[in-house]
């Protein structure tokens, strides 16, 4: 049956946007970013199921905008937080639990020598720039110009659609570079004193062969710390990240989002004598590195502990690639079979899929996109992505294909009508980086 009943989310949309900018604390979460008057405000979760404030139950993908990998309320992350909820959460001197987590940390993950726990990703990466800057006694950052975001801080937030507030001296200090091409990043460090280059060592395709590995060895020879943002990569391609995967080993990483299956936790890790300068053992001048009130919570480090055992004995990275196989598999037939193939097209690593909608000329659109969103979402499917946790079943992969096609039935009547407009319900979803509402 359809799902066509949104009116205590709306309500709650509007209470949202009266007390909270933007109406959510993620603009990836804003209703902006779903069909309008079709924007699910969530009740409860669990595992790869949401319910939202009128009842309607869904299939969910990039659950936590990809943080809550295995599934919501997993049973054994809650009992290993809710072990530690009755013992105190915040002390004013180290936790054991600090020593079990690096440890366990740094055994997963065995490219790392040291690590800081945080609480969120632009703590961490945020944390490599300045680090890096003082490692080097260099300025300029530089950031992979085809990958979304690195940072809710100035170094990059400057560089975006939404620079408001940012001063330029600020983001002149940033400078760019393409994915995937050696000459333009040694041009870069022929014209400018690097600190750091950084960037997602993988996104939707691998890395071209050698690439990672020229990086490496440019990095090496001028002098800049070379940072792999594994936000998503990490816990996805493999519980030691992309570098575990394609065995090139940066200066220094940054992890989240999988990391806490949803709670609060990040770690800036690398090279002991990199992440020193942020200690008390070193004689050169120390860097304010980390000093995060609740970066240390022991319910969240709880957490982390238990999903690095989960991924690591129960071979969670494995399972997350093999559902996203079966699920790109189905869609792309369903699409092939719909006449769509060609302008509903999934794309990424199998862990990470995403969706791309074109128009007739087979440029992105977002108004299709919207079109199909709003399909999914009356179907009982919920997402941005593809994006899989490892609580998808056989089953709800299966209906979601079936929501899909009946999706791009749909989408092929636009395309032959040439407008999508009569199949939006309303504006067209709008892309998170844009100046004005």
């Amino acid at each position: 049956m359809d799902i066509t009943d949104f009116t205590r989310s709306r309500e709650a949309n509007k209470r949202l946007n009266d007390m909270v900018p933007g109406g959510a604390h993620t603009y990836a979460k804003g209703a902006d970013q779903y069909p309008e008057g079709m924007a699910p405000v969530i009740s409860h979760g669990r595992g790869a199921h949401v319910w939202d404030v009128d009842g309607n139950e869904f299939i969910e993908y990039g659950s936590g905008l990809r943080s809550v990998s295995l599934g919501h309320a997993h049973p054994r992350v809650t009992a290993a937080v809710r072990g530690q909820l009755e013992r105190g959460s915040n002390f004013v001197r180290p936790s054991v639990l600090e020593i079990e987590a690096a440890a366990r940390f740094l055994a997963t993950v065995p490219t790392a020598e040291m690590v800081k726990f945080a609480k969120n990703g632009s703590d961490v990466t945020t944390a490599a720039v300045r680090l890096a800057r003082a490692a080097t006694g260099r300025r300029l950052v530089a950031i992979c110009r085809d990958q979304p975001f690195f940072s809710t801080d100035d170094w990059f937030i400057g560089t975006t659609g939404m620079p408001a507030g940012i001063p330029s001296e600020t983001t002149d200090l940033t400078v760019t570079f393409p994915y995937g091409d050696l000459p333009a990043v040694e041009n870069l460090f022929a014209e400018h004193e690097i600190a750091c280059l950084i960037l997602e060592p993988a996104t939707q395709t691998d890395p071209p062969a050698g690439y990672l590995e020229g990086l490496r060895e440019l990095c090496t020879r001028h002098g800049v710390v070379l940072v792999f943002d594994e936000m998503i990569t990490g816990f996805r391609w493999s519980e030691a990240g992309a570098q575990g995967v394609y065995g090139v080993t940066p200066d220094l990483s940054t992890f989240g989002k999988a990391l806490g299956n949803g709670f609060a936790v990040s770690a800036l890790a690398g090279r002991r004598d990199v992440m020193e300068l942020g200690g008390l053992r070193d004689s050169r001048e120390r860097v304010f590195l980390l000093s995060t009130t609740h970066g240390a919570e022991t319910h969240s480090l709880a957490a982390a502990m238990a999903v690095m055992d989960t991924y690591v004995e129960e071979g969670i990275a494995a399972r997350l690639h093999a559902i996203g196989d079966r699920l790109a598999a189905g869609v792309r037939a369903v699409a092939a079979d719909a006449g769509v193939g060609d302008h509903v097209v999934v794309r990424g690593r199998a862990c990470n899929l995403v969706f791309a909608t074109l128009d007739t000329d087979g440029k992105p659109s977002q108004e299709f996109r919207t079109l199909f969103l709003r399909q999914l979402v009356t179907g009982g499917v919920i997402g941005p992505s593809f994006v899989v946790s490892s609580a998808i079943t056989d089953y709800d992969i299966d209906r979601t294909v079936e929501v899909v096609a009946r999706a791009c039935g749909v989408y092929r009547q636009a395309l032959d009508a040439g407008d999508p407009t009569a199949w939006l319900g309303g504006r067209p979803v709008k892309p998170v980086f844009r100046r004005f509402a």
